[in-house]
């Protein structure tokens, strides 16, 4: 699976997201949010080697349950899955190697 690039309008039930199996980065953030832009090529870079991590790409705001379940507060907030368990987190992540790093931890890179 690839990197999404747009946010999701609707969220799935958190019950939904803690039954998944395998490598998962659920991110938050909105599309009008300049520091989520800013993150988007960084994303990009490191989702290169990990086509096998799924990306759920879920827009965020108040009232929105997902994010608040995860308690998140900053934009965007990058939660790493696996089996459904929360291994790593990144709130507003500044290189494609903490990110790289993140990924590592659910998911083995692909050879190049």
């Amino acid at each position: 699976m690839s990197m999404n690039i747009q946010y999701a309008k609707t969220a799935p039930e958190r019950a939904e997201v803690d039954a998944l199996s395998g490598p998962t980065v659920v991110e938050f953030g909105t599309d009008w949010c300049g520091f989520c832009r800013a993150a988007q090529p960084l994303i990009a870079q490191a989702f290169q080697q990990h086509g096998a991590v799924k990306h759920m790409k879920i827009e965020d705001g108040p009232g929105r349950a997902l994010g608040r379940s995860f308690r998140v507060k900053l934009w965007p907030t990058l939660v790493f899955m696996l089996g459904g368990k929360e291994v790593a987190r990144l709130v507003r992540p500044g290189d494609a190697s903490e990110i790289r790093d993140a990924l590592a931890l659910i998911d083995e890179p692909l050879a190049q």
